[in-house]
Formats: C-alpha cells, structure tokens, sequence
C-alpha cells in the first residue's frame, strides 16, 4: 500500500472506470444486471477452467528441456498465479508462481520466469490476431470513428512489441552461445563487479528456460495451444453473452477479447480494473449493444474472470502453507545473499 505503483495504478483504474462508465445510467446498469439470466455463467466457467488446464499443459511443455512435470502438477501453480496477478499489483502472480514451481520442484526462478515470458509473448500474437482477423470490419464502423482508429494504432503497437518479442526469444533460444557471449560483454562492462557473478548465472538459467522454443514443432506447439487457449476464453464470453438481451458474433467477441487482454497491459489496480471494463464496453457499443447492456455484461463477465480462479488459487496456496508475506521474505533474503 506504501508503494507508489500501487497508488498509480490505483488512479489509472480510477479514470478507466471513469471512461467506462460516464454518461451511462447507472440504475439501468444495475438493471441490467438485475435481470440477466445467471445460470449461463456455468457453463462459461466450466470453458474458462478447461482454458486454464490448458495453460498448465502449455507451461509443463515449455519447462520439458528443463524438468517433465505432469499438467496435474502445475494447475494448481497456474492457478495460485492468476490468484496472485488478481489480488496483489504489478502481475505478481507471474513471480508468485516461478517461485511455486521451485519450491515444489526445484525449477530455478530465472528458468521459469524466462518460459512465462514466452507464453505471455506468445499470448500477445494471438490476441493480435483476433484484432488483426476484424480489423476491416472495425474500418467499417460508423458509430464512433475515432474508436475505429484507436483500435488500429493499438494493432500496429501491440504488433511491433509482441513480434518483435516472440523474434527475440527465438534467436537467443536458437543462437545460446552468441546470446551469452553478448549479455557477458554487456555485464561486464555495465555491472558492479560484486553482482558480474550472479548475474551471469541468472543469464544462463534465463536462457535454459529458452530451449523449448530451439525446435520448429514445438514453437507450433506453443502457438497452436496459444490459439486454443484464447478460443475457449472467447467461449465464456459467448456464453455470459447470454445471460443478457444482445447478441453479437463470435469473432466480435474475439475482437473484445483481444482489445480488453491487450489493454490490460496498462499499469492498474489489482484485477485489471478499469481497463478491463472501458475498453470491453466501447467494443460492444461500437456494434451497437445499448451502453447500459454493454457495460452491465462486461462487469459480470470481468467478475467471472476473476472470481472463480481467484477463490481456487487461494485454496491452492492455503493448502500449501505459503503467504504472500513469507514469499516476500524469503526472496527478499534471496536476493542480499
């Protein structure tokens, strides 16, 4: 609570919910909500589990060169991590599980956290690409033009950061020996000759993390399960869709989802919020869903995202003894020893 990017990520959901919801009637937005028919969320819960199932399988592919751990293994890990990036600020939950993962199996934190990285690189091609598959339709929008532009400027961005991450990864992956020549003449010209040492082995775990990503088929692996992974997340937004009175396509749905994940990139509070919501609902406003609807569905949808893994991941971590002030701790004496 001390920290200021607490606090600025705390003003940045603040005016994002401001976005989302000014000229809105707020009792039709509780209207809406009132009478939407919930039981549509079960089965969109029930796709977005089998979407999370499928994340631990992607990461137990990614962590093979370094360790075979079962999928079983790593859902509840997966788990404890969306937790941690719902309740605690600046994606901790990414850390939070890294440090799962050695604990329980002794995966070196570097290691792991070079093969969240990737998955979150690849995650970003994929969101692109919804964007990328209804970026002429949104051309064709004439409700709000600049809407319309926003979307394309975050298109070319978003592309040029998360391509050119994925291209990277893949050279450093294919190329070690060059990669750590590099990084070594960088390290001993720019780091304090007390961290040379540490730093370099950080450097080599970091790249270990990278091997998955040496061989073609398994690039294709990662990106096919990627895909998979983001299609049943748009299943739950079809079926929360539901639960109200407007009906929109999948692939607008596709195109939600890509804008609303690509946004929540932008430093917030805890849970996305605020940049989850305003830019949900200006999508579905954009094809004509009423605001008041929109925005209902969008915060029930936000809450079943975020509800229902939060509450399992907690479970998680409450069965395996660890708080986020002990983790702290020991890392912290980590990383002064």
């Amino acid at each position: 609570m001390k920290r200021w990017q607490f606090w600025f990520g705390l003003a940045i959901s603040a005016l994002f919910l401001w976005l989302a919801l000014r000229g809105l009637r707020l009792q039709d937005v509780w209207s809406s909500l009132q009478q939407a028919n919930f039981l549509w969320l079960l089965p969109g819960i029930a796709v977005y589990f089998i979407a999370v199932w499928a994340r631990a399988w992607r990461w137990h592919y990614l962590l093979r060169p370094i360790k075979p751990i079962p999928t079983r293994t790593m859902f509840p890990i997966v788990a404890i991590g969306y937790m941690g990036n719902n309740i605690y600020p600046a994606r901790a939950g990414e850390v939070l599980r890294a440090y799962v993962l050695r604990r329980n199996e002794g995966v070196s934190i570097s290691a792991s956290l070079a093969t969240i990285i990737v998955e979150r690189a690849f995650d970003g091609v994929v969101m692109l690409s919804f964007v990328f598959l209804n970026l002429r339709e949104v051309a064709g929008l004439t409700a709000d033009s600049r809407f319309a532009g926003s979307i394309r400027d975050l298109a070319i961005w978003g592309t040029a950061l998360f391509f050119g991450a994925v291209l990277v990864f893949l050279l450093m992956a294919i190329f070690p020996k060059q990669t750590t020549r590099i990084l070594r003449w960088l390290v001993e010209r720019i780091m304090p000759k007390r961290w040379r040492e540490q730093s370099l082995d950080l450097i080599e775990r970091f790249l270990g993390g990278l091997a998955s990503l040496r061989s073609i088929r398994d690039v294709g692996m990662v990106l096919l399960t990627s895909v998979v992974i983001w299609l049943l997340e748009t299943g739950k937004y079809w079926f929360v869709m539901h639960a109200f009175p407007f009906e929109v396509s999948f692939f607008t749905l596709m195109l939600m989802n890509g804008v609303v994940n690509l946004a929540t990139t932008i430093p917030s509070a805890p849970g996305y919020l605020g940049t989850f919501d305003a830019p949900g609902i200006a999508v579905l406003e954009a094809y004509g869903v009423p605001g008041e609807i929109a925005a209902g569905y969008t915060l029930l949808l936000h809450a079943a995202l975020w509800l229902p893994i939060t509450l399992l991941g907690a479970f998680y971590m409450a069965r395996a003894s660890l708080s986020w002030r002990q983790i702290q701790a020991e890392m912290a004496e980590e990383s002064t020893s």
